[in-house]
């Protein structure tokens, strides 16, 4: 999966000539203003975030630092409708070497909340928030390994509460943004 998603932003993305009408100057400003993007300006583009980053060794298109490089260019749309900012495992490693400081992982984590803001959100964590709601699961379980379970004599899995569920990520941004794109109203979350 992660190689078919960065595969897929390499191609579309980063041969692109940057147009003008992408470049949002203000944008910079935006992310310091937010929780956890406050000390971006202080990027100097040394690499070391990416260097240093688990996923970037098995990724040929998540490089942290290209991400920040894209906010301070302004390319605000590019870099919040990438899939590639979901790629992160927030291990902190590049946050822990930064010599400025910049907690990118956090950083990353802002693009994030960013895009969902703006509607684009991954099919894989669509589904897994339609599973959550329906089931408490964050997958849906198969028929056949519940069948398997029984079989081998294991205990039914627990029903969970799912209004209770609903209940407390009724105010969650992604979730609203998920209900809203698939038709489904906030109202359907009690």
């Amino acid at each position: 999966m992660v190689k078919l998603v960065t595969e897929t932003y390499a191609q579309t993305s980063k041969n692109l000539p940057i147009k003008t009408s992408e470049i949002d100057p203000t944008f910079k400003y935006e992310l310091v203003k937010l929780a956890g993007s406050e000390k971006i300006l202080r990027c100097f583009q040394c690499g070391t975030c990416t260097s240093d980053c688990p996923i970037s060794r098995y990724s040929d298109s998540y490089r942290p630092r290209t991400l920040i490089h894209l906010s301070m260019l302004g390319l605000k749309e590019r870099l919040l409708n990438s899939d590639t900012i979901w790629l992160c495992a927030t291990c902190y490693t590049c946050t822990d070497r930064c010599p400025q400081g910049i907690e990118v992982a956090s950083v990353i984590r802002v693009f994030r909340n960013l895009a969902v803001e703006n509607g684009h959100i991954p099919q894989v964590f669509k589904d897994n928030i339609h599973a959550i709601l329906e089931s408490g699961y964050a997958y849906k379980i198969p028929e056949l390994r519940i069948k398997k379970r029984d079989t081998q004599g294991l205990p039914p899995l627990p029903k969970c509460n799912t209004e209770n569920i609903r209940k407390i990520l009724k105010n969650i941004k992604i979730i609203e943004k998920t209900q809203n794109m698939t038709g489904a109203t906030t109202d359907d979350i009690q």
